[in-house]
């Protein structure tokens, strides 16, 4: 059996990145959203129908993500479609999926 050393984030830009992340994440409404887009463009009013809350809160919620540069979006006609902009982000989810998830 192979022997590899622990990975260990050596750069202080990526602890600051990843600790962010993680705090945005962090929050159930926040988790749920991420896991609704997975690998896709989502609109805010399909968010709002898989998440179950009003649109201003999914707003906020998406705001945050945003702004921590783990969402991207894009306006098409009079709907904006909001996406995980972090192939690491998408990495991150489908582990916790694994981890977390049950397998009906």
């Amino acid at each position: 059996m192979e022997i590899k050393e622990p990975f260990v984030l050596y750069n202080d830009t990526d602890i600051v990145k990843a600790a962010r992340c993680l705090k945005a994440m962090s929050h159930p409404l926040r988790l749920k959203i991420l896991c609704v887009l997975g690998n896709n463009s989502v609109s805010v009013q399909d968010i709002v129908e898989q998440v179950g809350t009003s649109q201003s809160n999914i707003s906020q919620h998406l705001s945050i993500l945003r702004e921590k540069n783990i969402l991207g979006s894009k306006k098409e006609a009079n709907r904006v479609y909001y996406f995980i902009d972090d192939e690491r982000m998408l990495q991150l989810i489908k582990m916790m999926r694994d981890v977390f998830c049950s397998k009906n």
